[in-house]
């Protein structure tokens, strides 16, 4: 008996909706119809993809493994849908967003704040978070990731959104009373505030001006994987801080900062936005990076 798409996507929306009842009202098909579809489904396959009992639905290990190429099936179906219904020139439906967890630096609030105003059609799923989300396993749209460059993945599509420069910085009631540093080697007596990466360990400062080059770190380390902690921390006068010119502007023009060995840059970070590149992108996600790389270009 071959195989049907239809009933891959009814699976998937089976486990999407999470009972049999849910999905017949999401499909507008009977809910005798959709278990019997999966039971033929499970007969075709071999092996069984849900076990069942009078409370809850469980997918079983190789019902997991069905269901990427399920719901891979039921993106492009819906994708499909939205071209011939031309949803794709008006935004909507529902944008799932992976964002860091300090939004400030990459001006999330106006951000959300305009394409809500802009797409009220749009529900948008915000998820904070510093780890790295899988795009496709969890249904993420888009994805917002600051490094100098990423992983070659050839399921995912990565596009250029802004260059934050970086340099040091310190406070005044800090600088007071522990002097500021005059060159690179001066900073093995200081505070540094340093971000603890994933790999866990502090990485050293690269510093540099023009061809020359400084890697090293403060013989005291205060760690943190919260850039936001580790500014706060530096305006409070517990030390020095990588940060980048966005993010420490404001703080310099209100005098709670004061950049240190101005002369001297650290290493540039990239913003990027990466999403599923298996799919037809969505309007709304197209409109969502759109934007976002606007906000970046007109708030300095």
């Amino acid at each position: 008996m071959p195989l049907t798409a239809n009933d891959l996507i009814l699976f998937a929306h089976v486990i999407e909706a999470g009972s049999f009842s849910q999905a017949a009202e999401r499909t507008g098909l009977p809910k005798s119809t959709l278990s019997r579809r999966i039971m033929q489904l499970e007969n075709q396959l071999g092996e069984r993809l849900l076990t069942r009992s009078t409370r809850k639905l469980a997918i079983t290990d190789f019902g997991e493994r069905i269901l990427e190429h399920a719901r891979r099936l039921l993106d492009e179906t819906e994708a499909a849908k939205s071209l011939a219904l031309h949803r794709q020139v008006i935004p909507q439906g529902t944008l799932r967003a992976s964002l860091p967890p300090e939004f400030n630096e990459l001006s999330v609030v106006p951000l959300i704040c305009e394409f809500r105003r802009s797409y009220p059609q749009v529900r948008l799923e915000l998820d904070l978070s510093s780890r790295r989300v899988d795009l496709i396993a969890e249904r993420f749209d888009v994805a917002v990731r600051i490094a100098d460059r990423l992983p070659d993945d050839g399921t995912l599509i990565a596009r250029q959104i802004a260059v934050l420069r970086n340099a040091l910085y310190a406070s005044p009631a800090y600088v007071s009373a522990h002097g500021m540093p005059r060159e690179p080697a001066d900073l093995a007596k200081h505070t540094g505030l340093m971000v603890i990466p994933s790999s866990g360990e502090a990485q050293p400062w690269r510093l540099s001006r023009g061809a020359e080059q400084w890697q090293g770190a403060p013989d005291c380390i205060l760690p943190s994987n919260s850039m936001g902690l580790l500014q706060a921390l530096a305006i409070e006068g517990m030390g020095i801080v990588g940060l980048s010119e966005r993010f420490a502007r404001a703080h310099t023009e209100s005098g709670a900062l004061l950049p240190v060995l101005p002369e001297w840059s650290l290493p540039t970070m990239t913003v990027w936005c990466v999403m599923p590149g298996r799919r037809l992108l969505p309007e709304r996600t197209r409109a969502f990076v759109e934007l976002f790389k606007k906000v970046l270009e007109e708030r300095p």
